[in-house]
């Protein structure tokens, strides 16, 4: 039996094309498109609910954002994958944030493509090399007392709450009323303690355990 697969995208052609490509695919099949998050709310009403969700992030009226989270509440056992033109980590955090389980960019090939829907299929979530996958696939599934068990100083959680958010290093300094340096530091510290190498990783670990804002 075949996943199903709905595409949200304002871009009719892309839209066409990515049935098109997926049609060739063996374990997918798609149901059926829409332009924006309302359109796809409206087909909701009487249409079958998809396995995964293939989501634009800009859109007019109702964009990726919004669609993730009223998705990812609404209807929480559909794995939604972002697609996106850019790589930037305020995105990505955002779409995890928002419920998102994958991350494709839209110029990839669709031999990676199929490979990103099977692995989302088969482990709950998909992100490329360049959003440190290997972030998702490290930190522990149960969440864990990080503050006892990491020896995480209050303003290290207090730097990890804002991780989520979409200020930058400089931003969130003036929040915590502190230098760049300083945040650095709790980065690097925070680097050190939870082995990991990026950002994203960070957001990824705070909101896993409980301390996104």
């Amino acid at each position: 039996m075949k996943h199903t697969i709905a595409i949200i995208d304002d871009h009719i052609l892309i839209a066409q094309a990515l049935r098109s490509i997926i049609s060739n695919f063996a374990q997918f099949e798609v149901l059926y498109t829409a332009e924006n998050g309302v359109d796809f709310q409206q087909k909701l009403t009487s249409k079958p609910v998809p396995d995964v969700v293939l989501l634009d992030i800009t859109m007019p009226i109702m964009d990726g954002f919004e669609t993730a989270k009223w998705l990812s509440t609404t209807h929480p056992n559909v794995l939604i994958m972002a697609l996106s033109m850019q790589d930037d980590e305020q995105s990505l955090i955002k779409m995890i944030k928002n419920g998102s389980k994958g991350y494709m960019l839209k110029n990839a090939h669709p031999l990676e493509l199929e490979n990103a829907l099977n692995a989302l299929v088969k482990n709950g979530q998909f992100f490329p090399e360049w959003a440190a996958s290997k972030v998702f696939t490290s930190i522990r599934e149960d969440t864990i007392d990080a503050r006892s068990k990491l020896n995480l100083s209050d303003r290290e959680i207090e730097f990890l709450t804002y991780t989520v958010t979409e200020m930058n290093y400089k931003e969130i300094s003036e929040k915590m009323f502190c230098s760049p340096r300083t945040i650095e530091n709790y980065r690097d510290s925070l680097f050190e303690k939870l082995e990991l190498k990026s950002r994203v990783g960070l957001a990824v670990f705070a909101l896993k355990n409980g301390y996104a804002k």
